[in-house]
């Protein structure tokens, strides 16, 4: 249960730190509200946290340590845990308030850092192992249940997360929205959550096409096209003539920006790191494309041999 441990004191050295950045507001409501989402983040994350190591510890009981989930898919899990839980609950949540630079650096952490570490820590499977027997029978019967099959059969496939990806994030850029977020704190959580939610989505769909040369075509198609919509939505905010976002106007001279440079800093996160990733991942499963069996070398003998005459 060490991970479990790790994840206790990650949980209050970050939040530490928030509490003391708190220190300086001035409206109460919004202060109480926020604390609100705060202790719903911690709990989140702490029940998470145990739900994988408990489900980790059985697993790995029946069998050799690695059986069924992998060291370094655990790892990858528990980085991509740290990485929210730094993007939520470090004092870079208050700084977003006040930069639409941060506000950037927050949701690419989210959507692009720990959003896919988690799905390659295969947190369904260590979840289902955390509950007893029974408990894992019942919500067998459930995930199969028809209704329920139909319900997230648009969700898992790549092109209904590239679906729910794209509109979450083009929808929340929308001012209208972006200006809610910062103003309410529990517009702000749903923001966090759909935006969390749809790039597990999307991640989970990408990363578990490897299942055929036309799911993995799919996935490497809806990779591409992300990187090029977001990218293209970081390129309209870093050269847009005038601030999309009025909360923004006047916080961001108190870190020595203006609303516009601020503004230009945070598209060009979006733009150039986040393109990176897909870059990334897009290149991964183009090698996993390529190297499926039908090119590989040993498959082209039989062809030349063919050519060859049958000799």
């Amino acid at each position: 249960m060490a991970f479990a441990r790790i994840c206790f004191w990650a949980l209050l050295c970050a939040a530490v730190p928030q509490d003391i950045a708190a220190a300086h507001a001035i409206d109460p409501v919004r202060e109480t509200a926020s604390w609100g989402w705060t202790a719903f983040t911690v709990a989140s994350l702490a029940l998470s946290a145990w739900l994988y190591a408990r489900g980790l510890h059985r697993l790995w009981a029946r069998a050799k340590a690695g059986a069924g989930i992998r060291r370094w898919q655990a790892a990858a899990f528990a980085g991509g845990w740290m990485a929210a839980a730094a993007a939520l609950l470090s004092p870079l949540d208050h700084w977003a308030e006040e930069l639409f630079s941060a506000h950037m650096v927050q949701h690419e952490i989210l959507m692009l850092v720990a959003a896919p570490l988690v799905v390659l820590g295969r947190p369904a499977s260590a979840f289902l192992w955390a509950f007893p027997p029974g408990g894992r029978r019942r919500i067998g019967r459930f995930l199969a249940s028809p209704w329920w099959l139909a319900t997230r059969r648009p969700f898992a496939h790549s092109l209904g997360a590239w679906a729910t990806y794209a509109i979450v994030l083009w929808a929340w850029h929308a001012p209208v929205l972006f200006e809610a977020a910062t103003f309410r704190d529990d517009v702000h959580a749903l923001q966090h959550v759909t935006f969390f939610g749809a790039a597990l989505l999307f991640w989970w769909a990408f990363l578990d096409a490897g299942h055929g040369r036309a799911k993995d075509g799919i996935a490497l198609v809806a990779n591409f096209t992300t990187a090029v919509h977001s990218s293209l939505l970081g390129a309209l905010l870093t050269f847009a003539p005038t601030a999309w976002y009025a909360p923004y106007l006047e916080t961001a001279g108190h870190w020595g920006l203006t609303a516009i440079e601020d503004q230009q800093l945070g598209g060009l996160i979006m733009w150039v790191p986040g393109g990176m990733v897909h870059l990334i991942a897009g290149l991964v499963v183009g090698a996993r494309l390529i190297g499926q069996d039908g090119f590989r070398p040993d498959r082209q003998k039989p062809l030349a041999h063919r050519a060859g005459g049958g000799k």
